[in-house]
């Protein structure tokens, strides 16, 4: 059993992070935004996610890959200077999940909250872990319940 979320980061060859942003548009920031923490992506894919509930649209949400071809990098002091900067300036709410856990319907969700492995509100400091046992926790279902709670207020705003 994997006890690290690296190796699961790894899944398709290089070192992907993913990262999720709600609520600082729909333009994609630019690639040197991801230049962080002594870190440079091989490869920066930015998605802008479609067919969007009228509430998501308005404030955007862009979701990112964001590839590193040496697998042995630090990743989590990585994960969280990314979350700490795509929600400087803005008021938004970011997370980092693995591949295949997006859904409108689900977006920060007890159903998903163990494919989560770090979050950020802006006006806080991000939250990033990196062991599947705490993944697995009530308490950080808890936790991850607290950033979508800030998502809902964010969304109902939109309103």
């Amino acid at each position: 059993m994997v006890d690290g979320i690296q190796d699961f980061l790894c899944w398709r060859g290089p070192a992907s992070v993913n990262v999720f942003v709600l609520g600082a548009g729909s333009t994609p920031f630019p690639n040197e935004t991801f230049h962080l923490a002594g870190l440079v992506p091989d490869r920066v894919l930015p998605f802008t996610l479609t067919e969007p509930p009228e509430d998501i649209a308005a404030l955007g949400l862009v979701s990112y890959d964001l590839d590193f071809e040496n697998t042995s990098l630090d990743l989590r002091a990585y994960t969280g200077a990314v979350l700490r900067r795509v929600c400087e300036g803005t008021r938004s709410v970011a997370w980092a999940a693995f591949e295949g856990s997006f859904s409108y319907d689900r977006l920060l969700t007890d159903s998903v909250a163990d494919q989560v492995y770090g979050y950020c509100v802006s006006g806080s400091e991000p939250v990033v872990v990196w062991d599947v046992a705490t993944l697995r926790s009530d308490d950080w279902r808890q936790r991850v319940a607290g950033a979508r709670a800030a998502l809902d207020v964010l969304r109902s705003a939109s309103k």
